[in-house]
């Protein structure tokens, strides 16, 4: 891929399941180097040990450490930003925290990105971000709005700042489907929230071409979603029965947790009437009004009324066949 060709490239917060899938898809690439950025030693060794790749350098740092974000993006073409507190729970009881990572934490980076001159950001989101009602989705949320803040700010010789934002990932680190194996695999009861719960679903392969998809063809301040199927909590449980023939009676439904939501919303209505149709992909462009209230209440627009959110309810629906064959090939990567 000659995008990659003798450039340097960051991946932010690179030891977790998007930087692991992106070294394996476009590792072997003419980069001058990758650069992993991360504050977890242990997981740095495992990707080391994996890669062992010389072009492939590693920083021990933390987002919410701008010094040390300062100087990992020194002399980066482009950067991915995939660094965040993901977890529903622990962002619920721990929300400061997301505050300091999801937040603090993107600013600093922002930042060093501008001010070290960095060509292209891509910074990588959640459906959750959308009418958010846990502390996870409202930080994510504060993300994207000031990565859109920054780059009303910037001209077309300065860092170009791409947002991505996608639903649950499947196999991705902290998702439900190894959950559900590994209670299989060790013949334990398979514990659901809610079998009417809808989920989009999407490999880590299709998230990242996505991002790369921004990368290429990314306009400053603009949202990138992909057109993704979902299915409920009950048709995923389902088909790991099936492939595994395990019976139905070890399911127990234990309720909904903390923050979750029956539904996922990738695009709002409001975000919808913005939005260009790529075929694969939605853009939606950057907001450049002005905080001139007046003006925007005089020019309101009517139709965005009429229009629909972009949910895991209302999307394309899979089947248990359907969802077998999406999930089935990428079981063989697993390890328990």
């Amino acid at each position: 891929m000659n995008l990659f060709k003798n450039k340097i490239v960051l991946i932010i917060g690179g030891t977790g399941s998007f930087g692991t899938a992106f070294l394996n898809k476009i590792g072997d690439n003419p980069f001058k180097e990758i650069r992993i950025f991360s504050r977890d030693e242990k997981k740095q060794d495992d990707l080391r040990s994996l890669f062992k790749n010389k072009n492939i350098k590693f920083y021990i740092g933390d987002i919410r450490d701008k010094d040390s974000i300062f100087d990992a993006t020194k002399n980066v073409d482009y950067a991915f930003h995939a660094a965040a507190l993901k977890q529903v729970p622990s962002c619920e009881f721990y929300p400061l925290e997301a505050v300091k990572t999801n937040i603090i934490g993107a600013q600093n980076i922002i930042d060093s990105c501008v001010l070290n001159g960095v060509k292209k950001l891509v910074c990588l989101s959640t459906d959750k971000a959308v009418y958010p009602i846990n502390a996870m989705g409202m930080s994510k949320a504060l993300m994207e709005k000031i990565a859109i803040a920054k780059s009303r700010n910037l001209k077309k010789n300065q860092t170009q700042i791409m947002i991505t934002r996608y639903g649950n990932v499947l196999f991705s680190r902290g998702s439900v489907l190894p959950l559900f194996i590994k209670q299989i695999l060790n013949k334990e009861s398979i514990t659901i929230t809610d079998p009417s719960m809808t989920r989009f679903l999407m490999s880590l392969n299709d998230a990242i071409d996505l991002v790369l998809q921004a990368l290429i063809d990314g306009k400053n301040g603009h949202i990138y979603i992909p057109k993704t199927p979902a299915a409920t909590i009950q048709v995923l449980v389902d088909s790991l029965l099936s492939i595994y023939n395990y019976p139905r009676s070890k399911i127990k439904i234990i309720g909904t947790r903390h923050g979750e939501k029956m539904h996922e919303t990738l695009m709002s209505r409001e975000e919808k009437y913005f939005s260009q149709d790529h075929g694969k992909y939605f853009s939606i462009k950057s907001d450049n009004r002005e905080l001139n209230y007046d003006l925007y209440f005089k020019l309101g627009k009517e139709k965005i009324r009429k229009m629909l959110d972009y949910t895991s309810q209302n999307t394309n629906q899979l089947d248990k066949f359907k969802t077998i064959n999406l999930i089935k090939p990428l079981i063989k990567n697993l390890e328990y």
